[in-house]
């Protein structure tokens, strides 16, 4: 019977990578990820053969790519899910795809690897020992603001991922709908171009207007709770 073997990537760096990873990529017989161009540079980086079957997984395709995976797994074969950085199924397609092959019986091994989320988590200077993330927030303002206040009493820190081109309508919204909290905005986590601007919103907000805002957008947001609102020191 044939394993499914979910395989976490850099989401930067290439370094940032598991032996165990590169040793799962080499053995795969069938590779879904979700732009080939992308993976294949990881491949071509640690000089590893292509494999000779990939199938796309992106977010539109995995539905229509479910029932092949399950009858490639009946044959035995060795499937292996990759996304372009960091976990599948993380705010990137999977789910689907891992559920279907669960309750069709068949394993699924996960092989770990670096996220943005504990990564700017860690790098916000924010309490760590509990935290929700949301993922992607809503575009339009009247949803943000219901999805921002349903956090809002809360004390948990906050991680969300948000587009270059919204942050700083979200972070916005989140100064009026959260309160004046001290937040981190990481981009291009691991890159060579890696920033973070870590303070309270209102001060990150007026930051941000005269800045470039470009790259991969991970942002921190303190929860309600008293003990966080002390000063962090800006990078």
């Amino acid at each position: 019977m044939g394993t499914l073997y979910i395989i976490g990537t850099p989401i930067g760096n290439l370094e940032d990578i598991t032996y165990r990873a590169l040793r799962m990529l080499k053995e795969v017989e069938l590779l879904l990820c979700e732009d080939t161009r992308v993976t294949h540079r990881l491949y071509s980086h640690y000089q590893i053969p292509f494999p000779s079957r990939v199938w796309a997984c992106f977010e539109a395709r995995e539905p229509k790519i479910i029932s092949g995976v399950l009858e490639e797994l009946s044959k035995g074969t060795k499937v292996g899910l990759c996304s372009d950085g960091g976990m599948p199924c993380i705010s990137d397609p999977g789910f689907r795809l891992v559920q279907s092959v669960i309750d069709a019986g068949y394993d699924v091994e996960v092989i770990p690897g670096v996220t943005a989320v504990e990564t700017a988590v860690v790098a916000s200077g924010l309490p760590t020992s509990s935290y929700t993330f949301k993922g992607f927030p809503p575009r339009k303002g009247g949803p943000l603001r219901r999805f921002l206040e349903q956090e809002k009493d809360l004390p948990h820190t906050l991680i969300f991922f948000e587009s270059p081109y919204r942050v700083q309508k979200f972070l916005e919204q989140a100064l009026q709908v959260l309160g004046d909290r001290q937040c981190a905005v990481c981009f291009e986590m691991t890159k060579k171009f890696e920033r973070i601007y870590r303070g309270y919103l209102s001060e990150v907000v007026k930051k941000m207007e005269s800045e470039p805002i470009k790259g991969e957008v991970t942002v921190v947001i303190a929860g309600n709770h008293p003990k966080f609102f002390n000063t962090i020191v800006e990078l």
